[in-house]
Formats: structure tokens, C-alpha cells, sequence
């Protein structure tokens, strides 16, 4: 007979890269530190641990979140991506490889979080959602040019400390130009 999980406790299963993990975890762990700590997905990093630099931003059904505020109970159900989970095969998401190919890096750590984010930002703008840096927010004005003022403030949360942004932001502008070139649809 099974015991049941402490009061402070419970058993959750998340989806992480298209794969399902059941755990049991304090109420108290975030999914950093479920991540990390206890399924050794270590790509994403511990950077500020308070939400201010973006250096564990996952994805979480399709949004970006700071998994360091975000508990490991409450992503139960959810579908979590990681930038490990972002290739396809031995393929590169079209993000990580513009950040290759164009040095959007320079120490890496950073990187995890700047790209997951970078993904979930290019589907962001194509879906017309406006930033403080868009000039016309009409829903019928449609999505504004990407300029690197728009990257750099919808990019705004996630701090590079090797101050490698403007690599970053020739990466991102790659990367949703040859989203647009493939003709992908954003999700509705």
C-alpha cells in the first residue's frame, strides 16, 4: 500500500518536452528547481531567482514564463518546453540557430532563457500583440514592423550581463524573418 505524500506535498506530472514526469514536490518548489534539480534539465539556468533577468524563462503552454516564480504544483497539465526541447531532433529550432550562427551569445548564460523567450516573442508579434514600443495597438493595424526597438522591448525581460544584445537582436530579426518566409501561421 502506498503512503500518502506529506501535507506539504503532492504528487504532480508534469509534460516537459513532450514527455510526462511524475514527481512528488514540496508546495513550495518552483519549476526551476523541479527542472533542475529534479529531472537534470539543466539548460534552464538560475540567474536572479527573483523574476528579474530572465535567465530561466521556459515556455509554458506556448507563453513565457520565469520558472522561477512560477511553482512546480501549479504547471501541473501544462505543456512546459525547455530550450532543450526546442530542436527537433538534431535539427535546431530556427531561433537557436540564428543565435549560433550569428553570435548571439557570449558567456551562454543567458542564452537558454533569451531564446525560449526570443520563440514565444516572434509568435507574440505575429499574432498582432502590440508592446509598448508599437505605434498604432489597433487589432487592425495588424503586427507592426519588427524593428529592433520592438525586439529589443518585447526582449525587454531578459538581461544579457555580457551586454551581447546587439547580436541578440540580429538573431531574433533572422529568426522571424525566416518565420515569415515559410509562411508559418501563427496559432489563434
Amino acid at each position: 500500500m502506498a503512503t500518502a505524500p506529506p501535507s506539504t506535498h503532492s504528487a504532480v506530472t508534469l509534460h516537459i518536452n513532450g514527455e510526462k514526469h511524475t514527481l512528488t514536490v514540496d508546495h513550495r518548489t518552483t519549476l526551476l528547481d523541479a527542472l533542475r534539480e529534479r529531472l537534470d534539465l539543466t539548460g534552464t539556468k538560475k540567474g536572479c531567482d527573483q523574476g528579474q533577468c530572465g535567465a530561466c524563462t521556459v515556455l509554458v503552454d506556448g507563453r513565457r514564463t520565469v520558472a522561477c516564480l512560477q511553482f512546480a504544483v501549479a504547471a501541473e497539465g501544462r505543456e512546459i518546453t525547455t530550450v532543450e526541447g526546442l530542436a527537433e531532433g538534431a535539427e535546431l529550432h530556427p531561433v537557436q540557430q540564428a543565435f549560433l550562427d550569428l553570435d548571439g551569445y557570449q558567456c551562454g548564460y543567458c542564452t537558454p532563457g533569451q531564446i525560449c523567450s526570443a520563440v514565444a516573442m516572434i509568435e507574440e508579434h505575429a499574432r498582432g500583440w502590440p508592446s509598448a514600443a508599437t505605434d498604432d495597438v489597433r487589432p487592425e493595424a495588424g503586427p507592426p514592423p519588427l524593428t529592433p526597438e520592438e525586439i529589443r522591448e518585447r526582449m525587454s525581460g531578459n538581461l544579457c550581463r555580457c551586454g551581447a544584445y546587439v547580436s541578440i537582436v540580429q538573431a531574433i530579426t533572422r529568426a522571424a524573418q525566416e518565420r515569415t518566409a515559410t509562411g508559418e501561421e501563427a496559432a489563434a
